[in-house]
């Protein structure tokens, strides 16, 4: 029985990892087609605290910083 011989992935196949390299990237304005989007830095949220409440809809919502510096939200 002979062998299929796989192509290498094309570009858009190929999965990228996000790494801490990544972040200066994102925090630059995203311009769509229609319009673009807006950013808003954690730090102009937290305003030096670690936890913030969030108002949505009625309900509220409990968004915190944690010790390895990711965001949780928990309702």
């Amino acid at each position: 029985m002979r062998e299929k011989h796989r192509l290498p992935p094309s570009r858009d196949d190929r999965t990228v990892a996000a790494d801490d390299t990544d972040y200066a990237r994102f925090s630059q304005p995203v311009a769509s087609a229609q319009r673009a989007q807006r950013i808003v830095e954690s730090r102009d949220l937290f305003r030096g605290e670690s936890e913030i409440l969030i108002s949505h809809d009625g309900a509220i919502y409990r968004m915190k910083i944690t010790r390895q510096g990711k965001l949780i939200l928990n309702k």
